[in-house]
């Protein structure tokens, strides 16, 4: 992979951050507060530095559990919702908290597909977006997990908060989506089965071959997670834009992937002919 085709990204402007429930949960089903804060911190400089920064965050149901101090997750669905609006409400107090101490203001945006199916209100959305970034606030966003649901004629979810992310990308025109995860990047195969699996760098389509790497489903590497970053990548790269694939156990790594440098996976067209 070439220098230029990474260092690019070092001017995108508007950056969506999309942080994964491992990231700001401990093994035991405790918040991870520093996490939360070091996330606050960083996301906070890049404001200050003249980014507009857009965050998905997962965690609604991890954080409910922890608040309700309960150790399994609910089993039907309209408990998994009165979880998801307990830990809604905490985890937002949570980053409210912390990005105030840092010297910044925080908006709640919570999505549904069918708001943003809908052209009359997703353009409400676009226009929500534009109004709460002109106003130098950050916007958090989630999947109102507390209505969505999955009928035959009433789709309103999306699935997952990777795809959400990419669909944000998409709503606010962003220049860039970096998807923390707890993997390091793309890998030719399971780095946690094999210890000779290699990062991919640069992937600049998402070829059938790239698909099939990720369909080993006997981990957090397989079908339940990396499958779904690939689909979101495939709607990064339609739209023109970029995405980059990191570890979120190290916060930093958003400064040293806006500084051009080597980290995680970067899904984008590539500068130079030859690279995958």
């Amino acid at each position: 992979m070439t220098k230029e085709t990474r260092q690019k990204i070092k001017d995108s402007k508007r950056i969506v951050i999309k942080i994964g429930t491992s990231t700001i949960m401990y093994q035991n089903g405790a918040i991870n507060l520093q996490q939360v804060e070091k996330l606050s911190f960083v996301l906070s400089d890049l404001k200050n530095q003249g980014k507009e920064v857009i965050l998905v965050s997962s965690g609604a149901i991890g954080v409910g559990l922890s608040r309700m101090n309960l150790t399994e997750r609910p089993v039907t669905i309209p408990e998994q919702q009165a979880i998801a609006a307990i830990g809604q409400t905490e985890l937002m107090r949570l980053y409210s908290k912390f990005f105030y101490h840092y010297g910044h203001q925080i908006g709640q945006v919570l999505l549904t597909k069918d708001v943003t199916d809908f052209p009359v209100s997703r353009k409400n959305a676009v226009n929500t977006f534009e109004q709460l970034l002109h106003k130098h606030v950050v916007p958090i966003v989630n999947e109102n997990d507390t209505v969505s649901v999955e009928e035959l004629d009433h789709l309103t979810r999306f699935g997952d908060n990777d795809t959400l992310s990419a669909i944000v990308l998409e709503l606010t025109e962003a220049d860039l989506l970096i998807m923390l995860s707890d993997i390091d990047g793309f890998y030719d195969k399971n780095p946690m089965k094999y210890s000779d699996a290699k990062r991919f760098d640069l992937i600049s389509n998402i070829s059938d071959d790239i698909l099939e790497l990720a369909q080993d489903s006997t981990s957090k590497f397989g079908t339940g997670g990396m499958i779904t970053k690939l689909n979101a990548a495939k709607i990064v790269l339609s739209a023109g834009k970029s995405m980059v694939l990191a570890n979120g156990s190290n916060i930093n790594n958003l400064f040293n992937i806006l500084n051009g440098e080597d980290v995680g996976t970067l899904f984008s067209e590539s500068l130079v002919k030859g690279d995958k």
